[in-house]
C-alpha cells in the first residue's frame, strides 16, 4: 500500500521530474510518495532523507512509481537528498519484506534494523586532532602539565583521546589550543580493515575436521544455496572446520557473516580467527561506540569488511556481497528476538542465504531438534564430528541423587559432589560448579509472619543480590535495598533467604573450600565485554580454583585446566511448562559439562538431581544423545508441537486487569474457523503482569502445511484496533512461554 504525505510542497521548492515510494524506517507497513527534485537520479535501494511530518528521517527508496495519481502530485513532498553511502541490494530489499510479512511486523522497523545508525549514515564525519607545537603558556596547572606530558611525543592525537589519557576536560586541551601550545589538524581516516589471509596459518586436522572442512569448503566454493548442519561433540574441533568454508569464500572476494549468540562469546573466538588468519575480523553488537558502528556499517556496505562476527541484529546489515553465513551454537535460544520485531535469527539466516542463493553452515554440538529433524530428513546436509581434538575423551557423567544423596540441611552441595571438588582442586585442576540462577537467592521471606518480598509492578519475586545488597526484579529491574526488619511486621534479623544463586553458592564453596580461590561468573556482575575478557582470561591462566557460573559459562569458552564439572541444580529448566523445557535443559547441561576435559586429563560431570530417571538425565549419563533426540521428536510429532505442528502466540497487556481480559476474550471470540487450526486461550500468561500490565495469552496451534502467518494476519484484519493502553504482540514461532 502507497501513501501519499498530505502536506503540499513549499511554493518555489524545486520541480520534481518523477515519483518514487519510500519506505521509512518507523512503525509502519506501508511506502510513501515522495517526488524525484529534477536533476536528481534515484533508483530502489539508494538511501535518502525525506520530510516526515515535522522532521527529517532517513529512508530507503523502495520501488518506481511509474503512474502516480496525478491528482496528489502536487501534494507530495520532495525527496530531501540521496545520502552518499551504498545503496541497498534488491536481496536484502526482499530479505526485509519477507521478514515483515512472515512475523507480521511492520516493513518499517524491519528496515530500522538495517539502518541502525539513524543521523550517523552517510560519510564518516571530519575528526580532528592537536599536536604540541609550541611552548607552554604562561599560567601553567596541574591538569595543563598532565596534557603537555601525555603530548610530548609530538604526534597527532584526537582531542577526546588526549584528554581522557592525560585525565582532564576536553575543554582543558581546548584552553591550550588557544594558548598555541597545541594545534589542530584533520586526522587521517582510518585505513580500511586488512582482508584476512586464508593461507596465513592452515589447522593441523584430524580425520574427521580434515573431511568436514573439505564438505564445507567445496560448498564456500560453489557458492550456491545450502544447509549444512556442522554436528560435533564439544572439543571436537567445529570452529576449524568451519574457518575452511570462511576460507573459501575470502579467497574468492566474497564477504561473510559469522553470527554467535552472545558478545560474551566474542573474546577467544576473535583470538582464534586472529590466529587462523592473522587479522582479527569486523565486530557488531551493542557494546560498540556509535562512532565505530557507523564506520563498520560503512565498511560491510562497501565492501571493506571482508569478515563480520556478531550478534543476531548483524544478520539485517547491508552487505555489499555476502558469500557465505555461518551460525555458530543454531541451538542458542538467545537468537530469538523478544521485543520489537520477534524473530528468530536462525531461521531467518536460513531465509537470507536462500534469497541471496548462498551457503549457510549451522553449527551445534546439540542441534536444535528443528535442525536435527532437517538433518533426518535430508533437508540438511549432516557434517558430522563425532570425537573430540586430539583424542580426548568425552566427560562421564554421573547423576547423584538427591533423594539419597542430598546436602546438609541449609547447605546445597552434596558430599559426593563436594569431595570430588576438593579432590579435583588438591590435584591442581579447576571445577565449575554450575546453577542457572543469578543473585543470592530467588526468594527473601520473613520467618516471623511469612512475608515474601515480591516486585511492586510484576508478578514475580524480588531476588536477593548481597554482593549490591538490594532485592531486584529479573523482570522490570524493580529493585530496594535489602531490609533489616520485615516491612510488614516489623520484625528484626527475620528475614530468611530461600533458594540457592550463585553468590550464596560462593558463600558455600568458601566455607567447604577456605583455600581455593573461587570467582562468579554471571551476566549481571559484568559491567563490560572487557571486564567479562579479563575475568575468562584469568580463569584460563588458572588463577582462578573453582568457577561458580551461571549459563554464560556454557557456552563456547575454553578453560584448559577445568577437569570438573558439578551441576547443582539439573532439575531446574525442566518445570516451567515449556514444551521445549526437555530440549533447553539437555542442550544446556551438556554444553556445560563439555567444559570439562577439553585438554588434558579426563572430564568428570556430576549431576544432582531429584529425577535420575528423567529422559533428560538418563540420556546425559548414558551419553546417548540419539535416544534423547528419538524421544524428543516422537513426543513433538505425537502432539504436533514444532517442527511437526506451528505455533503463535498472541499477548494481550494493559494497565488493568479487566481491560487486557475483556479485549483478549474478543478477539477470541473473532478468530477465523479453520480445522487445522486451534486457538487456545486466552489464559493469563504465566507472568501475568510485567512492569504494571496485566497479560493475557492466546496461544495459535496448527498443522504444518497451514500458513499460520496468513491466517494470524487476516483474524487481527477483521479485530478492533488497539487504543490507549492496550497493546497486542503478535510472536510466529514462539519460543518463550511466559
Amino acid at each position: 500500500m502507497t501513501q501519499s504525505i498530505r502536506k503540499k510542497t513549499p511554493a518555489g521548492g524545486p520541480a520534481a521530474n518523477g515519483v518514487v515510494d519510500v519506505l521509512v524506517p518507523v512503525a509502519l507497513d506501508h511506502t510513501y510518495s515522495y517526488r524525484v527534485p529534477r536533476g536528481t537520479e534515484l533508483r530502489p535501494g539508494d538511501v535518502v532523507c525525506v520530510p516526515l511530518g515535522a522532521r527529517e528521517v532517513t529512508a530507503v527508496v523502495w520501488a518506481e512509481n511509474p503512474d502516480p495519481d496525478p491528482r496528489l502530485h502536487n501534494r507530495l513532498k520532495d525527496i530531501g537528498g540521496r545520502i552518499d553511502v551504498p545503496a541497498l541490494r534488491e536481496e536484502l530489499k526482499s530479505f526485509v519484506d519477507w521478514v515483515a510479512n512472515y512475523t507480521l511486523s511492520a516493513r518499517g522497523m524491519v528496515l530500522r534494523m538495517t539502518l541502525r545508525m539513524g543521523e550517523h549514515l552517510g560519510p564518516e564525519r571530519v575528526r580532528l586532532g592537536v599536536r604540541l607545537v609550541g611552548p607552554p603558556p604562561a599560567r601553567m596547572t596541574a591538569a595543563r602539565h598532565r596534557v603537555i606530558a601525555a603530548l610530548s611525543d609530538r604526534l597527532l592525537h584526537g582531542k577526546s583521546d588526549a584528554a581522557k589519557e592525560a585525565g582532564v576536560s576536553v575543554g582543558v586541551v581546548d584552553g591550550l589550543v588557544d594558548a598555541g601550545t597545541l594545534a589542530v589538524e584533520v586526522l587521517p581516516k582510518p585505513p580500511a580493515p586488512p582482508a584476512p589471509d586464508p593461507d596465513f596459518a592452515p589447522a593441523d586436522f584430524s580425520p574427521d575436521q580434515a573431511k568436514a572442512a573439505a564438505i564445507l569448503g567445496g560448498m564456500a566454493a560453489r557458492g550456491d544455496f545450502q544447509v549444512a548442519l556442522l554436528d560435533g561433540v564439544t572439543g571436537s574441533g567445529k570452529t576449524e572446520a568451519y574457518f575452511e568454508a570462511v576460507a573459501e569464500a575470502v579467497k574468492r572476494g566474497r564477504q561473510v557473516l559469522i553470527l554467535m549468540p552472545e558478545i560474551a562469546l566474542t573474546g577467544q573466538f576473535l583470538d582464534r580467527f586472529a590466529a587462523r588468519f592473522g587479522v582479527r575480523p569486523i565486530e557488531w553488537h551493542s557494546e560498540l561506540t556509535p562512532r565505530t558502528r557507523a564506520r563498520n556499517w560503512m565498511q560491510i556496505a562497501s565492501g571493506e569488511a571482508h569478515v563480520v562476527v556478531g550478534a543476531r541484529s548483524a544478520l539485517f546489515l547491508p552487505f555489499a556481497d555476502l558469500g557465505l553465513i555461518v551460525m555458530d551454537e543454531e541451538h542458542d535460544q538467545a537468537y530469538k528476538q523478544g521485543d520489537g520485531v520477534h524473530y528468530h535469527a536462525r531461521d531467518m539466516a536460513v531465509v537470507r542465504a536462500h534469497i541471496a542463493r548462498i551457503p549457510i553452515v549451522l553449527a551445534s554440538g546439540t542441534p536444535s531438534v528443528e535442525s536435527e529433524v532437517n538433518a533426518r530428513k535430508g533437508r540438511y546436509l549432516r557434517v558430522p564430528l563425532p570425537s573430540r581434538f586430539g583424542g580426548q575423551h568425552m566427560p562421564q557423567i554421573e547423576a547423584i541423587d538427591l533423594r539419597r544423596e542430598g546436602p546438609p540441611r541449609g547447605r546445597f552441595i552434596s558430599p559426593v559432589l563436594a569431595e570430588a571438588v576438593r579432590d579435583a582442586v588438591e590435584r591442581g585442576e579447576q571445577a565449575l560448579l554450575f546453577l542457572n540462577r543469578r543473585g543470592y537467592a530467588p526468594l527473601t521471606l520473613c520467618r516471623a509472619c511469612g512475608h515474601r518480598f515480591a516486585c511492586n509492578i510484576c508478578d514475580a519475586w524480588l531476588v536477593d543480590h548481597r554482593f549490591r545488597q538490594r532485592l531486584v526484579c529479573h523482570h522490570c529491574g524493580f529493585s530496594i535495598p535489602r531490609p533489616h526488619q520485615c516491612p510488614h511486621c516489623g520484625a528484626e534479623e527475620s528475614l530468611a533467604a530461600v533458594g540457592p544463586g550463585v553468590e550464596r553458592l560462593q558463600e558455600e564453596a568458601a566455607h567447604l573450600f577456605p583455600d581455593a580461590r573461587t570467582m562468579v561468573l554471571s551476566s549481571d556482575l559484568i559491567t563490560s565485554i572487557e571486564t567479562m575478557r579479563s575475568e575468562l582470561n584469568e580463569i584460563a591462566e588458572g588463577r582462578v580454583d573453582i568457577i561458580i557460573g551461571t549459563q554464560l559459562v556454557a557456552k563456547g569458552h575454553n578453560f584448559p585446566r577445568l577437569n570438573l564439572v558439578g551441576v547443582v541444580d539439573a532439575d531446574l529448566g525442566l518445570s516451567n511448562g515449556d514444551p521445549r523445557a526437555a530440549e533447553r535443559t539437555f542442550q544446556l547441561l551438556n554444553q556445560v559439562i563439555g567444559r570439562a576435559g577439553r585438554e588434558q586429563g579426563r572430564g568428570v560431570g556430576f549431576l544432582q538431581t531429584h529425577q535420575p530417571e528423567h529422559p533428560v538425565m538418563k540420556a546425559l549419563v548414558a551419553c546417548d544423545r540419539e535416544a534423547f533426540y528419538d524421544n524428543e521428536i516422537d513426543l513433538r510429532e505425537r502432539a504436533l508441537y514444532p517442527p511437526f505442528g506451528r505455533l503463535a502466540s498472541l499477548i494481550v497487556s494493559a494497565g488493568d486487569r479487566p481491560t487486557a481480559e475483556g479485549f483478549a476474550r474478543k478477539l477470541a471470540s473473532l478468530a477465523p474457523h479453520d480445522a487445522r487450526v486451534q486457538v487456545l486461550g486466552p489464559a493469563e500468561a504465566p507472568l501475568a503482569v510485567i512492569k504494571g500490565r496485566y497479560r493475557f495469552r492466546l496461544l495459535v496451534k496448527s498443522a504444518r502445511a497451514v500458513d499460520l502467518s496468513g491466517y494470524v494476519r487476516d483474524w487481527l484484519a477483521g479485530a478492533p484496533k488497539t487504543k490507549g493502553n492496550l497493546k497486542l504482540e503478535v510472536d510466529i514461532d514462539p519460543q518463550s512461554f511466559l
